[in-house]
């Protein structure tokens, strides 16, 4: 762990040039006497770093030290930086390592590269938070204490303890198989198996989390992709109902709140929003959608029309005569 930061702090000089103690210890998230710390073990070690005294004073390098750090083309560095730009670290809780890897990047390029594919990087926006229909649905927030026990156990095969909330129960604990993590609309989810059966975990219900010293029980090869797309299958034939529905956009957030997941969404002619969107069953979707009000209409099935048609039909008749 202090190899790598004391790669980064390297990293941190060469790139930035002198920098104080202070804003060293910010970027690398650790306290100034740490820094101190880390620079005599550089200069012990050989590598030409000195103070600089004075109001504008700080740290930094001989001028022309380069570390040996792998080197990449530029559309590689580019591909690498966007990437690292994006929001997928958030849910798999990897902002410091992230931010590590990316200085290395950016320090194996040659020195007439670095400039161009950092430029190039901050014109290619990734999965913002707002678009043109709507705005975005919040990601979840996932503890980083957690998620790096829930990531080790997965990356080192080792069995996993949670403890997990499921909708409508008390959280209590389970142990569990990892087999890995997906992410998908910035919700992220564990995949595991209980007892030799197939469980799939939603990572913002997970409370804590406690890596096991024995192995995990699981395949040693595996394609994440085929197993996501076979569980997400099984999902949605397990009795689901699958809806379309037109929505207006100042709700649309409430709508996917209240839906299991969301298949398909395109604009309306009209400005409103049209999803096909999946509930548990047909009276998870009526009252999500009686929720809405007029400002949602459900499209199909003609089922769920008639049964919203009756309950409107029922609540008018009700009002219809003076009390």
């Amino acid at each position: 762990m202090r190899a790598d930061r004391l790669v980064s702090l390297v990293l941190l000089l060469r790139q930035r040039g002198r920098m104080t103690a202070a804003a060293l210890a910010r970027e690398l998230e650790v306290s100034t006497r740490t820094v101190l710390r880390d620079i005599e073990a550089l200069s012990a070690a050989g590598v030409p770093v000195y103070a600089e005294r004075g109001r504008h004073g700080g740290f930094a390098l001989l001028p022309g030290f380069r570390t040996e750090l792998t080197g990449l083309n530029h559309d590689e560095a580019v591909a690498l930086l966007v990437a690292g730009s994006g929001r997928g670290d958030q849910v798999y809780a990897l902002g410091s390592a992230l931010a590590s890897a990316m200085r290395k990047v950016v320090d194996a390029l040659p020195e007439g590269h670095r400039a161009t594919a950092s430029d190039a990087a901050r014109r290619l926006l990734v999965d913002p938070e707002t678009d043109l229909l709507s705005r975005r649905l919040v990601t979840e927030e996932v503890p980083g204490a957690m998620m790096t026990e829930v990531r080790r156990a997965v990356l080192a095969g080792r069995r996993l303890r949670i403890h997990y909330a499921a909708t409508g129960q008390e959280p209590r604990w389970r142990t569990v198989d990892p087999i890995g993590l997906v992410t998908v609309r910035d919700r992220g989810y564990l995949l595991a198996t209980r007892s030799g059966e197939d469980r799939t975990y939603r990572l913002s219900r997970v409370l804590a989390a406690e890596e096991l010293p024995e192995p995990a029980r699981r395949p040693d090869r595996v394609d994440l992709d085929r197993i996501w797309r076979e569980r997400c299958a099984r999902f949605l034939a397990d009795g689901h109902i699958t809806v379309l529905v037109r929505v207006h956009q100042a709700r649309r957030e409430e709508l996917l709140n209240t839906a299991l997941t969301v298949r398909a969404e395109e604009p309306d002619p009209d400005g409103r929003l049209r999803l096909e969107v999946t509930f548990q069953d047909s009276r998870h979707a009526e009252w999500a959608l009686w929720q809405l009000g007029a400002d949602a209409e459900a499209l199909a099935p003609p089922s769920l029309r008639a049964s919203l048609r009756d309950r409107a039909a029922a609540l008018a008749a009700r009002y219809a005569d003076p009390p």
